[in-house]
């Protein structure tokens, strides 16, 4: 019984942990963001525009039934939300988190229609 009481103390040691790691990665992510907004978000148009083309593409060469639809409408609001959101001159964090929502989304959908589909 001791033994199991060690081990969920190490578990729970160790997510938090996992949990501090992911908040400091996104948090120094997004102060190199922020200070370099003008250029970040330059880059950001560029790199999230060709990953959501190349995610349109991997949904597209699947066929274009209701299911690839929706995942293109998807992809495509997805990036343009990030696009308007730069353009906008909506706060930095706002950009950042859609950034990296539609960064998600794209790979996802690259996987997904690559792997699965």
């Amino acid at each position: 019984m001791i033994l199991i009481i060690k081990c969920s103390c190490i578990a729970d040691v160790s997510l938090s942990y996992k949990n501090l790691n992911i908040m400091t990665l996104y948090q120094t992510t997004f102060d190199i963001f922020n200070k370099n907004y003008m250029g970040s978000a330059a880059m950001a148009v560029i790199g999230q525009s060709c990953l959501g083309g190349a995610a349109a593409m991997y949904v597209l060469s699947n066929g274009t039934s209701i299911l690839q639809m929706v995942q293109l409408a998807v992809i495509v609001l997805a990036c343009i939300f990030v696009n308007t959101s730069i353009l906008a001159q909506m706060k930095h964090k706002v950009v950042f988190n859609l950034l990296i929502l539609s960064s998600i989304l794209s790979v996802l959908f690259i996987l997904l229609n690559t792997l699965v589909l």
